[in-house]
C-alpha cells in the first residue's frame, strides 16, 4: 500500500499543499505533550490537532478561573473551579477524529515524557523550563517552550544537537527551460527567459537532446553568472554536442541546524528578529522574562497592573541580570511589561499560538526552517498614548485594572475596565467566515467586541461547510457538513461567549447587496473586517469602507504567508489593489497548441470542461429565459457568435443525446478529435523538422512537439477520461450514466471513429496577435429545452476533478510533459488557496491586536503595524502604514467660494456638490488638499 492511501486528501487537501504528502506522513508518527491548557496552550492543541500529527495529550494540573476565560476558548463559565485539562478535551476531541487525544491531569515526569517525540511547555516556570529541557535535550525529545505575558510573547526551540530538514522553505523548486548548453569547462547554459537561480543551487536535468549525459548524470551544482540567463555547470567538453531543449529543475537539498539545550541557550541566546525599531528590544524582552520568573519566585506572584513598586522591582532583578550580560536594557519596555505581565489576552495567544504551533509541526514533519532559538515578540504599541494617558490619568490608576470577577479580567489587567466597556458597544461588520473569519471570531468572543448591550456584530458569508474546511475553519465538525457556515459560526461563538449579540448573513457583499448594506448600514459601523480570499470583493468592501470613512481590517494566508492590512481613515492609505495579487495569463497560443508546463494543460483542461459542461448549458438557458439573448449573439457578427450557436443548434439537434450509449460514442469522438487529429493538424502545419525564417529550429525553447495518441480502452487515464467526458454529458440531458468499465468498453467496441486526414491552407496562430477574428455567417436556431448545467465543486464524487485530470494528463502526454496527479490538478484547475490552522491563527491575532488600537483610537500612524509573515522561515516583518494620498483642488484664478453667516451641514453638502462638478472631487472618496481662496 502506498504511504499516501492513509492521509484523507479530501479532509487534508489544503494543508498537503502547504506540507505535502512525505512531511504528512512523518507528522501521522508523531506523539505530542502539550503542557499547560490555559489560552496558550489550547490554542496550540487546537492547531496541532488539526494539523493531523498521531496523537496530542494535553496536561495541566491546575483549576479554571474566570481570569483564564480571556484566552481559554473551550473553557465556560461552569469550567470555574474545575481541572483545565479536562474541561477542555470534550472539545479538543472534536477537532479530527484521525488523531488521539487525551488528558493528563498530574504532574510531569520522566517516564510520562519518554512517551512523546515532541514537548510543549507553556507558561511554565523557568525552573521546569531548565529541568525537563535538559531530559528532552539528552533524550533526543524535540522541546518547545511558549509563553505571554500580556502584550508580550516568547518561543525557545531545542530540537538536538543535529537536526534535518529536508525542504527549509516550502517554494516549490524553480525550473527552467533551455536554448542552448555548450562544451567547455564549466558548460555554460543559456536559459529561454531570466532564471530564477542562486549561486550553490542544485539542478538536475532532463528532456535534454543530443547531450543526452546531462539527463543522467543526476544534481549538478551551478555558479549563477552575470547575464540572468545563463549559469554554469560541471565540465561538459566530453559530452555530445548539445542539439535543443532541455529542462533545469532545481533539486532541494536537505539543511542541518543544531541547538542547544536551553541551560546553555538561556546565556548565550540566538535570536529570530521580528517587528522594527530598537535593536536591542528582543534583549530586553529575553531578560524581562527571566526577571518575571524570579520576580514570581520571590513574590509569589506577578506583578500587580499599574503598580509602580512591584515594576520598580522587576527593573531592579533585570539590572542585577544585565551585569552578566553587558546589555543595555530599554527601560520604558520593561516598566509597561512589568504594568501588563498579569494579562491574559487572545489575541497574542493566537499569534503566538499559532507560531508556536507550526514550530511542533517542523519537530514532527522534518519541513521547514525551526526558529534558532529565541523568538520574543510585543504589541506593546496597543497600550493608551502617551497624550491619552495624561488626558485619562484618573482612568490609569489600579483600582481600574483589578480582578471584576469577570471573563474579561485577564483583558482588564492590560487596558482597564473603561476600555472593556468601550469594547463592548462597538459594532462590528465581519465578511467572510471561512478560515480567518473563524478565528476573527473566536478572539472577537474572548475580547468582548460587541458583547455589552449597545454592541453588536454582523457576520455574512454565503457559503456552506464543507469536509475539506474541517481542516482550519475549527469553528465547524463533520456533524455540520452543508449547514451555512455564518449560522453555524455564530451558533458555536455564543457557546463561547453567551453575552456576544451577533446576526447572521448569507449575502454576497457587492454592488448587488447595497438594499442590505446600504448608506444606512455602514454608517451606524464602528469598523469593518474582511475575511475574504477574493481580490476583487476585497477591493470593493475597502471602497465602501473609504466612501463612509470607516476603519477596515484585512487579512489573508497563502500557505505558510500571511498578511495584515489595517485602513484607519485620514491617517493610513486605503487598501487599494496590490499590483503583486494580479496573477499573470497564460497566452492563448500556449494554451491552444503550445503548453510546455502542466500548469498549462490543467487550465486547458478547465476551459476544456467549462466550454462543454457550462458554457453551452448556459447559453442555451439564456436563450429559453432572455429573450434578447439571441438579437446580442446575432450582433456579435464574429466567429465566436457562429460558434455560440453553432453549439446551441448541436446540443438540442443533431449532437442532442437519447440514450447513455449516445453520450458515451460523443466522449469517445471527442477524445479522438482532441488528442489525435487536432494534434495531426498541427504536425501537418508545422513539421517536427520545421524551421523558422531565422533558420532555427520551430520546435524547439519553449515549444514542445506534440505526438498523436491512439484511443486503447485498456489506457486507465483514456477509460478515465471517456467514463467523466459520458457522465458529465449524460448530466446535462438528465440521462443516467455508470461508471462500469466493462458496461462502458461494450459500448465503446461499437462506436465508428471516422477516419482523418489533416487539410492544408489551415491557419493556426504562433502568437496571440496573430488570433484574428473571422467573420462568418450566422445560424439561426430553433431551441426547445432546458439544459442541466454543471459548476466545478469541491466534490469528488462528481466526475468534475475525474475529467479534468484525465483531459490534462492527455493533453500532457501529447507534449511530454509530466502529469500531475489529482491533488495538484486540483490545486491549479481548481485555482485553490493553499491553507494551514497555524498561519490563520497568527493573521487573526495580528488584525485584534490592530483591533485594539482601533477601538482606542490611536491617531499616530507609527503605532499602527501592518504584516507579512512566513511562517515556513518563521519571518515577521512589521511594517508602518503609507498616509493617505493627498489630492489638490486646482481652481482659476478669480474663483471664490463665500458663505455667510454659521456653516451647517446643509451648507457643506452644497459646497461638495458644487466641487463636485466643477473639479471632479468627490468627498466620499479621498481627502484634500484644497487651494480654494
Amino acid at each position: 500500500m502506498s504511504q499516501v492511501s492513509d492521509i484523507d486528501e479530501s479532509l487534508y487537501s489544503r494543508q498537503l499543499y502547504v506540507l505535502g504528502h512525505e512531511a504528512m506522513h512523518h507528522m501521522k508518527k508523531a506523539d505530542v505533550l502539550i503542557a499547560g491548557m490555559r489560552g496558550l496552550g489550547v490554542e496550540i492543541a487546537k492547531n496541532v490537532i488539526l494539523a493531523g500529527v498521531k496523537s496530542v495529550t494535553v496536561q495541566d494540573e491546575g483549576i479554571a478561573s474566570w481570569e483564564d476565560l480571556s484566552s481559554q476558548f473551550y473553557l465556560e463559565e461552569s469550567s470555574i473551579g474545575q481541572n483545565r485539562a479536562q474541561c477542555s478535551l470534550s472539545k479538543l476531541l472534536k477537532l479530527n477524529p484521525y488523531v488521539t487525544v487525551s488528558a493528563h491531569t498530574g504532574p510531569l515526569h520522566e517516564n510520562l515524557l519518554a512517551q512523546f517525540q515532541v514537548v510543549v511547555l507553556t507558561n511554565s516556570s523557568l525552573d521546569e523550563q531548565r529541568k525537563i529541557g535538559k531530559y528532552c535535550h539528552s533524550s533526543g525529545i524535540q522541546f518547545i517552550t511558549a509563553d505571554t505575558k500580556g502584550l508580550c510573547g516568547q518561543i525557545f526551540c531545542d530540537f538536538g544537537e543535529q537536526f534535518e530538514v529536508a525542504d527549509w522553505n516550502g517554494v516549490p523548486p524553480v525550473f527552467a527551460t533551455i536554448d542552448h548548453i555548450s562544451r567547455g569547462n564549466p558548460g555554460i547554459v543559456t536559459c529561454t527567459d531570466k532564471h530564477e537561480f542562486q549561486d550553490g543551487d542544485f539542478v538536475a536535468f532532463s528532456e535534454v537532446l543530443g547531450m543526452t549525459e546531462l539527463n543522467s548524470c543526476g544534481q549538478v551544482e551551478i555558479k549563477v553568472l552575470g547575464k540572468p540567463y545563463t549559469f554554469s555547470i560541471c565540465d561538459t567538453s566530453l559530452f555530445s554536442e548539445y542539439e535543443k531543449g532541455g529542462v533545469a529543475t532545481e533539486v532541494k537539498m536537505p539543511k542541518m541546524f543544531h541547538f542547544q539545550a536551553l541551560h546553555d541557550a538561556i546565556s548565550n541566546p540566538q535570536m529570530v528578529m521580528t517587528g522594527y525599531g530598537k535593536t536591542n528590544k528582543h534583549h530586553t524582552l529575553h531578560l524581562a522574562f527571566q526577571a518575571l520568573h524570579c520576580f514570581v519566585k520571590r513574590a509569589g506572584r506577578l506583578p500587580k497592573p499599574r503598580d509602580q513598586a512591584d515594576a520598580k522591582m522587576l527593573l531592579a532583578m533585570m539590572r542585577e541580570l544585565k551585569s552578566e550580560a553587558q546589555l543595555e536594557l530599554d527601560e520604558d519596555i520593561v516598566r509597561k511589561f512589568a504594568f501588563t505581565a498579569q494579562g491574559n489576552l487572545g489575541p497574542v495567544n493566537s499569534f503566538i499560538g499559532g507560531l508556536a504551533a507550526q514550530e511542533v509541526l517542523k519537530a514532527s514533519s522534518r519541513k521547514f526552517t525551526p526558529v534558532q532559538q529565541w523568538l520574543y515578540f510585543d504589541a506593546l504599541e496597543c497600550l493608551p498614548e502617551e497624550e491619552e494617558e495624561k488626558e485619562e490619568v484618573r482612568l490609569l490608576t489600579e483600582h481600574n485594572f483589578a480582578p471584576t470577577g469577570s471573563r474579561y479580567d485577564g483583558q482588564i489587567a492590560v487596558f482597564g475596565k473603561a476600555f472593556q466597556e468601550k469594547l463592548g458597544k462597538q459594532k462590528y461588520f465581519l465578511v467572510g467566515t471561512g478560515a480567518i473569519g473563524c478565528e476573527l471570531l473566536k478572539n472577537f468572543a474572548l475580547i468582548g467586541l460587541g458583547a455589552a448591550e449597545d454592541g453588536h456584530i454582523t457576520v455574512t458569508d454565503m457559503d456552506s461547510i464543507e469536509k475539506s474546511n474541517l481542516n482550519r475553519q475549527f469553528l465547524f465538525t463533520s456533524e455540520d457538513i452543508g449547514r451555512l457556515k455564518s449560522e453555524t459560526a455564530m451558533q458555536a461563538i455564543l457557546k463561547m461567549n453567551p453575552s456576544m449579540h451577533i446576526t447572521a448573513h448569507q449575502n454576497r457583499v457587492d454592488p448587488e447587496s447595497e438594499e442590505v448594506y446600504g448608506n444606512k448600514f455602514f454608517s451606524s459601523l464602528d469598523g469593518v473586517a474582511a475575511a475574504l480570499d477574493n481580490l476583487e470583493a476585497r477591493v470593493y468592501l475597502d471602497g465602501r469602507c473609504v466612501q463612509h470613512q470607516k476603519p477596515l481590517l484585512e487579512g489573508g494566508t497563502l500557505g505558510t504567508r500571511g498578511h495584515t492590512t489595517v485602513v484607519v481613515p485620514f491617517l493610513t492609505d486605503s487598501y487599494g489593489v496590490p499590483g503583486s495579487s494580479l496573477q499573470k495569463a497564460i497566452p492563448l497560443c500556449t494554451l491552444k497548441n503550445f503548453p510546455y508546463l502542466i500548469e498549462h494543460t490543467l487550465q486547458w483542461a478547465r476551459d476544456e470542461f467549462e466550454g462543454l459542461f457550462k458554457q453551452v448549458p448556459e447559453n442555451v438557458n439564456q436563450y429559453l429565459t432572455d429573450h434578447e439573448f439571441l438579437q446580442r449573439t446575432l450582433e456579435r457578427g464574429e466567429a465566436g457568435a457562429l460558434e455560440v450557436l453553432a453549439q446551441l443548434h448541436g446540443s438540442v439537434g443533431s449532437q442532442r443525446p437519447a440514450v447513455w450509449e449516445d453520450c458515451v460514442t460523443w466522449a469517445r469522438l471527442r477524445w479522438e478529435i482532441l488528442y489525435n487529429n487536432d494534434i495531426r493538424q498541427l504536425l501537418h502545419c508545422f513539421p517536427p523538422h520545421q524551421m523558422t525564417s531565422s533558420g532555427l529550429p520551430f520546435w524547439s525553447g519553449q515549444k514542445k512537439c506534440p505526438h498523436p495518441l491512439t484511443f486503447s480502452p485498456n489506457n486507465a487515464t483514456h477509460m478515465d477520461y471517456i467514463i467523466a467526458a459520458a457522465n458529465l454529458y449524460a448530466q446535462i440531458y438528465k440521462i443516467k450514466g455508470t461508471r462500469d468499465r466493462n458496461t462502458i468498453r461494450e459500448v465503446l467496441e461499437k462506436v465508428h471513429v471516422p477516419s482523418f486526414t489533416p487539410k492544408s491552407g489551415v491557419k493556426i496562430h504562433v502568437t496571440d496577435q496573430d488570433m484574428e477574428k473571422d467573420k462568418e455567417n450566422i445560424i439561426i436556431l430553433e431551441l426547445k429545452m432546458c439544459l442541466k448545467c454543471p459548476c466545478m465543486q469541491d466534490d469528488d464524487t462528481n466526475f468534475h476533478m475525474d475529467f479534468i485530470v484525465a483531459a490534462s494528463n492527455l493533453r500532457a502526454e501529447n507534449y511530454g510533459i509530466p502529469p500531475a496527479d489529482r491533488l495538484k490538478s486540483k490545486l491549479v484547475a481548481g485555482r485553490i488557496i493553499p491553507a494551514i490552522a497555524t498561519t490563520t491563527a497568527a493573521v487573526a491575532g495580528l488584525m485584534c491586536l490592530e483591533l485594539y488600537k482601533l477601538v482606542q483610537g490611536h491617531r499616530r500612524i507609527e503605532l499602527y503595524r501592518p504584516a507579512f509573515l512566513n511562517l515556513a522561515v518563521q519571518t515577521c516583518v512589521f511594517y508602518q502604514p503609507l498616509a493617505p494620498q493627498l489630492f489638490t483642488v486646482k481652481t482659476a484664478l478669480f474663483e471664490r467660494v463665500r458663505q455667510g453667516g454659521t456653516i451647517t451641514t446643509e451648507t457643506a453638502d452644497k459646497l461638495s456638490i458644487k466641487l463636485e462638478g466643477t473639479h471632479t472631487w468627490s468627498p466620499k472618496t479621498q481627502e484634500t488638499e484644497s487651494e480654494l481662496c
